[in-house]
């Protein structure tokens, strides 16, 4: 199966490059460009013309309901699919009626990305091969990409991502995380095709210190921006399914450099709890 193209349009770079490993270790996808703006994500659909758009809704200027509208004013011959925090009522049977292969809500967890293209990547191969399709094989694969929203569908056979299945992962089941079990939480050194966990050699110029990596420093960040309030390293480390002592090291290591801030939260009993925040 040919690789299916797929566009980003979001605007946070980080969870961009997030979004970006996550397709590309999913199956048989890859990322053939980036958009921060509505603007530039429709100039780049219309030259580029992906097979499929990650789409962001809360986007400057334009927005990514308006321009999935856009999409479908113009035609264009992609599919769209909304991966965003917005989940009022009217946006999400907007983004829907105007199309929309599913709706994911961030934060998410691998998984369901993951279930999400591969449904659809069993979609279009049917669609291309088949003349007539039976109800049957249509529920196949529409009723996993319709699932209610925070369900984890069942993905189809992994071998149709060109016969690889994703490290760690038995054949149409779930992804363990690295050493813990929490469900859906997935390393993002893991994530990114190619990456091993070794140390990553800089962070914005700067030599990291011996035992850290680029990659868990930026996993570690992505889940305070998306949490948009301060969490503590116990908090922090089960949501990405790292050891707290782990996950305080990183953060500290933010804090130094200026990108995290720290609250002190007094309790009637026990130990202060120390807070992290995105500056």
């Amino acid at each position: 199966m040919d690789a299916i193209q797929v566009l980003v349009i979001e605007d946070d770079p980080m969870v961009a490059e997030v979004n970006r490993a996550y397709v590309e270790e999913a199956g048989p996808f890859t990322v053939v460009g980036i958009a921060r703006t509505a603007e530039e994500g429709l100039a780049m659909a219309s030259a580029l013309t992906p097979d499929l758009v990650l789409l962001d809704i809360y986007l400057p200027g334009l927005s990514g309901l308006e321009a999935l509208r856009e999409i479908r004013r113009r035609d264009l011959p992609c599919d769209v699919l909304a991966v965003t925090a917005a989940r009022d009522v009217r946006t999400v049977q907007d983004v829907l009626r105007n199309g929309a292969v599913d709706y994911i809500v961030k934060p998410f967890q691998f998984e369901r990305l993951r279930a999400t293209l591969l449904t659809y990547a069993e979609m279009r191969r049917r669609l291309r091969e088949e003349v007539d399709l039976s109800q049957a094989e249509i529920d196949q694969f529409t009723r996993p990409v319709g699932a209610a929203p925070g369900a984890v569908p069942r993905p189809p056979d992994p071998t149709l991502s060109g016969g690889r299945v994703p490290a760690s992962s038995p054949a149409g089941g779930s992804r363990p995380p690295l050493g813990t079990s929490a469900p859906g939480a997935v390393p993002l050194a893991k994530a990114v095709p190619g990456g091993s966990g070794a140390p990553g050699p800089t962070h914005g110029g700067r030599d990291l210190p011996k035992g850290l990596t680029e990659w868990t420093l930026r996993q570690v960040l992505l889940h305070l921006v998306q949490a948009g309030r301060p969490l503590s390293a116990a908090e922090v480390a089960r949501g990405i399914g790292l050891a707290r002592v782990t996950v305080r090291r990183y953060l500290d290591y933010l804090v130094q450099q200026g990108r995290l801030g720290v609250e002190m939260q007094y309790n009637p009993v026990g130990r202060p709890v120390y807070r992290y925040i995105q500056r």
